[in-house]
């Protein structure tokens, strides 16, 4: 891959980063099957309302597709209450352990070795399952190459100037994908990082000054002044 100037920099975001904040050891869970519970019930709440809602399925000993396909969807909502969305949360796992079984036999070795071209239009299939999610389950539980965008990393790119409020999802996940080497472990590490970064510096209101990223802000940047 040849050295490009666009290639040159995410790396050296990417060092930055990792020299400030070092490893970040994501996906915390279990288990593959776990990784993906996670995936589902994080969307548009915080990790520690997910871990509660994990800790409730496991003592209910419904942390498997076998035991929530099982589970009447009740029961299953009022599990997961802390994540939010609970009914809808609920409904999504049921129709994921419904799809694992339908598609493959319920085994997640088999839907993870499926080609990406398949599996990914099969999740985005699931209701619930949007791109961000859908990304993460093939990244963290599957191990397979696509960079996962979420928030944090919107609100790095565009205030560094490498996409704009209205730049699409995709566009964003081909710039990592386009111009870094398609290699899983980097994706995940780099992917944790812009989130670590986003949380303890790039918020709303700006940490710049002490940010590690702060030497790559354009010179315009209004966050400089």
């Amino acid at each position: 891959m040849p050295q490009t100037a666009t290639k040159r920099r995410l790396i050296s975001l990417y060092r930055h980063l990792f020299r400030h904040f070092g490893p970040q050891r994501w996906w915390p869970a279990r288990s593959r099957f776990e990784v993906i519970v996670g995936a589902i019930l994080t969307q548009n709440t915080a990790w520690v309302n997910v871990e509660r809602a994990i800790a409730a399925m496991r003592g209910a000993r419904l942390l498997n597709p076998r035991g929530i396909d099982a589970a009447p969807q009740e029961q299953l909502a009022q599990l997961i209450r802390s994540s939010g969305y609970y009914n809808m949360k609920a409904k999504c796992l049921k129709q994921f352990t419904q799809f694992l079984q339908t598609r493959y036999s319920g085994s997640l070795q088999r839907m993870c070795r499926a080609e990406l071209q398949r599996l990914r239009p099969e999740l985005l299939g699931i209701s619930g399952i949007g791109e961000e999610t859908a990304d993460s389950i093939l990244l963290y539980a599957g191990g397979r190459p696509i960079f996962v965008v979420d928030a944090y990393t919107r609100r790095v790119l565009e205030r560094h100037g490498l996409s704009t409020e209205k730049t699409p999802y995709g566009a964003i996940q081909r710039l990592f994908m386009t111009h870094l080497p398609a290699n899983p472990t980097l994706f995940n590490e780099y992917h944790a990082l812009l989130v670590a970064v986003g949380k303890t510096y790039c918020r709303k209101t700006p940490l710049c000054d002490s940010c590690p990223l702060r030497y790559d802000l354009p010179k315009e940047s209004p966050l400089l002044s």
